[in-house]
């Protein structure tokens, strides 16, 4: 079993599914099972917040002695959350790092998914050791992403919303998972839409790798191998845990100890209040 130092909760707030877990942070690997509710219907602050506490009460961890970090869909910065994709409109400009903190009566930390997902995979998973630019992308509700160059987290990416030409709609309202769902779209129906994003993608910002998480992730097999790219792509290690493992590393990081360097501490100093 880790020890207290190295042990840490992630919780992993998404459109549809609230997910946490306990992490030891030397493997990378969860020590609990791990718990998911639904996201309340709309998405407000207040009842997003009772949501996790279910969660946290779940796992047992509702007090302040393991570090938790909290994993978010919008940009996040000085702990505010600027944007609001999949969640109430409420959270623009919303001081949620401290809505949370208050409410749960501890300290967490906070920032954005798709990032959190990227320092997971950095520190254990299929960023590490790259070197150049990796972009991760996260297929779910939305498309989250986060860029790491030579081993250097860049936050609040945002690439799911790149905008298509002549189109009304963004990149993700078109190629996310939830609009294979929504349009009943096939496997190859559904990656020639993606073909369509991670060229533009690519042609964007010429990466080294491209890695893939969110829950659609581990049917890897079923898409990627219809893309034709120039750029390496490949699942994500660590799936939909990404994120739940990215958030306690933040916790770890952000609760001062030395278990959790390197990138971890970059998205603290960068996000931080």
């Amino acid at each position: 079993m880790a020890t207290n130092a190295t042990r840490a909760v992630g919780v992993d707030i998404g459109g549809t599914g609230i997910k946490g877990a306990l992490v030891d942070l030397e493997s990378g690997s969860l020590l609990s099972d791990r718990v998911k509710v639904a996201t309340p219907k709309g998405a407000e602050p207040a009842d997003v917040l009772a949501a996790v506490r279910v969660v946290l009460d779940t796992l047992g961890v509702a007090d302040a002695d393991v570090p938790l970090g909290v994993a978010f869909p919008a940009i996040v910065k000085h702990g505010r959350t600027l944007s609001a994709a999949n969640v109430a409109d409420t959270w623009i400009g919303f001081e949620a790092e401290k809505f949370f903190e208050d409410g749960l009566g501890r300290d967490i930390h906070f920032a954005n998914d798709a990032d959190v997902a990227g320092v997971a995979e950095l520190r254990f998973g299929a960023a590490r050791g790259v070197s150049g630019l990796t972009i991760l992308t996260t297929l779910g509700t939305g498309i989250g992403s986060a860029m790491i160059h030579e081993g250097v987290l860049i936050p609040n990416s945002e690439l799911g919303h790149l905008q298509r030409a002549g189109e009304a709609t963004d990149a993700e309202a078109f190629a996310a998972y939830s609009a294979m769902e929504r349009d009943q779209l096939d496997w190859p129906e559904w990656a020639a839409r993606l073909q369509w994003y991670y060229s533009h993608v690519e042609f964007l910002f010429s990466p080294d790798l491209f890695i893939v998480g969110g829950g659609v992730s581990k049917h890897a097999d079923q898409f990627l191998p219809l893309l034709d790219l120039t750029t390496p792509i490949v699942p994500a290690v660590h799936r939909n845990n990404a994120g739940i493992i990215g958030a306690a590393a933040l916790a770890l990081a952000s609760d001062g100890t030395d278990a959790v360097a390197g990138v971890a501490d970059t998205l603290v100093d960068a996000t931080a209040n």
